[in-house]
């Protein structure tokens, strides 16, 4: 089992949903936590919620993680205050929700540099003073979105592709080493995810985050380079193995175009 006692996690995204559960949890099992988002006044009710609950210590850095070189600029200034990073959480994404000619290209750019870039940035600035010390564990947050093409989510779906690729090679580049890395790909979970892409991208019922949280802690102490969250959402990721790349791709359409208004189904 992973001991999470003493060492010090860098969570993104951590002023509302998986961001904020994972918070709780590493923090119940005595972790000191730096907590990054854009929004300085939910990231500090949550520590206030996290040190009024657990002795630990949280620091608090209002970062917008979309910036190019913002993820090592991030930890270059977390190694400026004397911490080292023991664990990172790369949670922070967000989804745009339908035809690719009708997003806004500012927007998705955006989005591939939170969802791809920064998660990439963060990895390769934190990852060699873990190696040093050889103890570390890298989460990087993707989705079952990863596991096939999704048209009307098709920037989202392919940067969660990119995460799930990318951490399975980092868990192989470390396995050796005492460094885990773990891609979690949870299913539509009961966060704020869907009020910034749209309740039309829902697909499912909704997890608990707390739940999600659980998965992706078990699955780290078994030292598994990926985790699916849900037994429907594991089936149905398995499943796209057998069928053609066009049947998969016409069923996603339909699944994601179905709550679409003047959609024929």
């Amino acid at each position: 089992m992973y001991d999470f006692t003493g060492q010090t996690a860098l969570i993104t995204g951590a002023s509302s949903g998986l961001g904020v559960e994972f918070a709780r949890a590493l923090a119940a099992r005595g972790a000191n936590l730096v907590l990054v988002a854009r929004r300085l006044d939910r990231l500090t009710a949550v520590a206030d919620e996290i040190t009024a609950t657990f002795d630990v210590t949280v620091t608090v850095i209002a970062r917008d993680l979309s910036r190019p070189q913002a993820g090592s600029t991030l930890v270059a200034d977390i190694a400026r205050r004397k911490i080292d990073l023991d664990v990172v959480i790369n949670n922070a994404g967000f989804g745009t929700y339908g035809p690719l000619e009708t997003e806004n290209p500012t927007r998705i750019a955006d989005e591939v540099a939170l969802n791809v870039g920064a998660v990439v940035d963060i990895s390769r600035a934190a990852l060699p003073g873990m190696l040093a010390r050889n103890v570390g564990a890298i989460i990087n947050v993707a989705s079952t979105a990863a596991f096939q093409p999704l048209p009307n989510f098709a920037t989202y779906g392919a940067t969660k592709a990119f995460v799930l690729s990318f951490s399975e090679a980092l868990w192989g580049e470390t396995e050796k080493t005492g460094v885990r890395v773990l891609a979690l790909c949870p299913g539509p979970t009961a966060t704020e995810f869907f009020d910034v892409a749209g309740t039309d991208a829902v697909s499912g019922p909704m997890a608990p985050a707390s739940d999600v949280i659980a998965t992706a802690l078990t699955a780290l102490d078994r030292r598994e380079p990926s985790v699916i969250h849900g037994g429907n959402n594991r089936f149905t990721a398995f499943a796209t193995r057998f069928a053609s790349r066009k049947a998969v791709i016409r069923l996603a359409r339909k699944v994601m175009s179905k709550n679409r208004p003047g959609s024929a189904g």
